[in-house]
């Protein structure tokens, strides 16, 4: 048995089959170089601020490590030119890696 379908229920089944295009055309309108683009310019838009703020982490490591040096060789520690070397090749490396990413990668 079939109904015959009010103009109202018609409409609303218009409505939607619209909807439904309209949605899928813009789903499938997309590009991918456009959000690769995108993020590319996020991501150079904020290296500056992560490089000054590995600077700025080289720089906190930096006195923490001269304090540790200078009790440990106060206290007349013999492993106090170790220490001293870790300390600063792990400052060194900060800095050095920060460096190298801006001009490996033209940022």
């Amino acid at each position: 048995m079939c109904k015959i379908k009010s103009g109202r229920q018609q409409k609303i089944q218009l409505a939607y089959m619209v909807l439904f295009i309209l949605l899928s055309a813009m789903a499938f309108s997309q590009d991918g170089n456009a959000g690769i683009n995108e993020a590319n310019t996020k991501v150079r838009g904020y290296f500056a601020a992560g490089t000054n703020l590995m600077y700025a982490v080289g720089a906190i490591v930096g006195l923490i490590g001269a304090v540790k040096v200078y009790n440990k060789w106060n206290s007349g520690d013999p492993d106090t030119g170790k220490i001293a070397a870790a300390w600063f090749g792990s400052c060194v490396f900060l800095v050095v890696v920060a460096t190298v990413i801006r001009s490996f990668f033209g940022v």
